[in-house]
């Protein structure tokens, strides 16, 4: 019965990371296609005003 306790923590343990880590990844992708749209516009702005900044 000990070693199927231990079987059970262990694998909560590991589902629990997985999901933090999941959840993590999840927001930073969220914030990663955030910032490629805002470049799009920055982009796109120099683009359509003809600017040549540095």
């Amino acid at each position: 019965m000990n070693i199927l306790l231990i079987i059970i923590a262990i694998v909560a343990v590991v589902l629990l990371f997985t999901g933090g880590f999941v959840h993590a990844l999840n927001f930073l992708l969220w914030v990663g296609i955030v910032l490629a749209i805002i470049a799009v516009i920055v982009f796109l702005a120099r683009v359509i005003t003809g600017r040549r900044g540095v």
